[in-house]
């Protein structure tokens, strides 16, 4: 006769069958967070087609900061994913397939397999080549875009992009009403599925790849096979935020393929925070309301103070607002225990 241990998997605490992690639980402050929008729904009419711009740039940069904040992929071409969503959608509401669900998917789907087959020439090297190869790939895909005219419209975008309507009962109207509410249900729909990877042991092993990739193959964890997955879901949900601004704006230029739109993204996850999820959920709004306040004091000269309110977040706000937020909780729990 076997007698179990004190302690043994046949006691109570051995972890059951199917049991979630425990940063899977969605806390009340993250609740609160994602139920904060919907007031401003019926408060702020005006601001509808704004709202929509928000939740995009928002899920732009929880796409990169996939890679860059929990696997430690640097990268200045991520725009290049964005666009191909974005032109796959609009190519395809201009040729008569307006239905707006199966033109995301294919954006998303399509930016998906290109940037599985860029992340063998990115995880290849180290930080420094990483940025150029990205760098290069985004510099690539916006001159063929710029050069295939008869098909993207060149310098002067891509029009006759006429959606359908939304589970075909919604039109995409002036106002922004359904471009908002699809805007934010696809927003979080996404960060569902992030959030739920980053809590998965796949998600612990990109961390740990993050601290020290070399040592992770010796716990038998496939390092460059892991970083090719999330390469291409990032570039996946990249491509699915590409195509939700071709659907909502019904056009597609060619700045959704520009290096600038890559750099802003940086900056707003340095604002926000990276390696957090939130961070450039918090950076999107606050970058996208700084650009539009200095610009309308400063219209010559707008660029100079957010690049010195660029500074002062890297110099005095280390981890950006959500590393703030955290040292602020630290402190007010660690006053409350004296």
């Amino acid at each position: 006769m076997r007698i179990e241990p004190a302690g043994s998997r046949a006691e109570v605490g051995a972890p059951e069958r199917g049991s979630r992690l425990p940063h899977d639980r969605w806390r009340p402050l993250e609740i609160a967070f994602w139920l904060a929008p919907i007031p401003c729904y019926f408060l702020f009419p005006g601001y509808l087609v704004l709202g929509s711009q928000v939740f995009i740039t928002s899920l732009f940069a929880l796409s990169l900061d996939l890679i860059l904040g929990y696997a430690g992929i640097v990268s200045l071409g991520h725009a290049a994913f964005f666009g191909i969503g974005a032109y796959t959608a609009g190519l395809l509401a201009a040729h008569g397939w307006g239905e707006p669900l199966s033109g995301l998917a294919a954006g998303g789907a399509l930016a998906a397999a290109v940037g599985f087959l860029v992340s063998f020439l990115v995880v290849r090297g180290g930080d420094l080549a990483r940025l150029m190869v990205t760098l290069g790939i985004g510099q690539l895909v916006y001159e063929a875009a710029n050069k295939a005219a008869s098909v993207t419209g060149g310098v002067d975008g891509l029009g006759g992009v006429a959606m359908g309507k939304l589970l075909g009962r919604f039109s995409f109207d002036l106002e922004g009403r359904a471009a908002w509410i699809y805007s934010f249900v696809v927003l979080f729909a996404c960060f569902a599925l992030a959030r739920r990877v980053v809590a998965s042991p796949f998600g612990l092993s990109l961390r740990g790849i993050r601290e020290n990739d070399r040592r992770m193959p010796a716990l038998g964890t496939p390092v460059r096979r892991r970083l090719v997955a999330v390469f291409a879901l990032s570039a996946g949900l990249a491509g699915v935020a590409g195509a939700l601004l071709a659907q909502t704006t019904q056009f597609v230029g060619l700045e959704v393929l520009g290096f600038t739109r890559s750099a802003e993204l940086l900056i707003i996850l340095v604002l926000g925070g990276t390696g957090r999820l939130y961070g450039g959920l918090v950076g999107a709004p606050l970058f996208m309301l700084a650009q539009n306040y200095l610009s309308g004091i400063d219209p010559a000269y707008w660029q100079f103070w957010l690049g010195l309110l660029l500074v002062a977040a890297v110099l005095f706000g280390r981890g950006g607002i959500m590393g703030m937020a955290d040292r602020l909780q630290a402190r007010f729990l660690k006053g409350a225990d004296r």
